[in-house]
């Protein structure tokens, strides 16, 4: 099955995919429709996130990526309106300026961790539920 997913400098050296961080996870929607993922991209860009490409992956593709990055996975069925938190991670673990040769220095500096509210974590909670 085909899945879109959004990713940062699409194509590059320096390629970076959409997660959303809950607690200590990091999942990736993988949208059924285009345009569902396109109006997320939308929404993101609203909330000063860099532009974002809709790319159709298959979501086997998807799936192994994110075991083996230690990410999950989230499908989101057609016709779901996914919005995106209200926060934002202060620093994201991607930065859409560093060169690749930089990406292996920087993955081994320590990351603070970036926590949410209550309040937060469960409207998310909610949100990813209502997506199954």
């Amino acid at each position: 099955m085909q899945v879109f997913v959004l990713l940062f400098n699409a194509r590059t050296d320096n390629e970076g995919i959409h997660t959303l961080k809950v607690g200590d996870r990091n999942i990736v929607l993988m949208f059924e429709n285009e345009d569902d993922a396109t109006r997320f991209g939308l929404m993101l860009e609203a909330q000063d996130f860099p532009n974002s490409s809709v790319e159709v992956f298959d979501s086997e593709e998807i799936e192994e990526f994110c075991q083996g990055a230690g990410y999950e996975c989230k499908q989101v069925p057609e016709g779901t309106l996914a919005v995106p938190p209200e926060t934002n991670l202060e620093k994201t673990d991607w930065d859409p300026d560093t060169k690749p040769d930089e990406t292996a220095k920087a993955s081994a500096d320590p990351k603070p961790d970036a926590t949410l509210s209550e309040d937060e974590l469960n409207r998310i909670r909610r949100q990813l539920e209502g997506l199954l």
